[in-house]
């Protein structure tokens, strides 16, 4: 394996996530649910987890703020919209 800085290595890691939160996003058809049990993490564990690491380093981010970044909307508007 090629090794990498650790620049290098965040900015994969970073775009690594940002093709998940998309493809979460496309697929709206996929819920919670499905991700908790075939996976084990779901959308809300991904707002959970950039929420503990923005306040990891000091950036205050509330739960809601999180999902709305991970949902790519308020996560009411994506419930009434999507959710089963």
């Amino acid at each position: 394996m090629a090794e990498i800085d650790e620049q290098t290595r965040t900015e994969l890691e970073a775009a690594a996530f940002r093709t998940l939160v998309s493809h979460l996003r496309e697929r709206t058809d996929v819920q919670n649910i499905d991700l908790m049990d075939l996976a084990g993490f779901c959308r809300n564990c991904l707002s959970k987890w950039y929420k503990a690491a923005a306040e990891e380093r000091g950036i205050a981010m509330d739960y809601d703020e999180a999902k709305e970044i991970v949902y790519g909307m308020p996560y009411s508007e994506w419930k009434e919209k999507y959710q089963k």
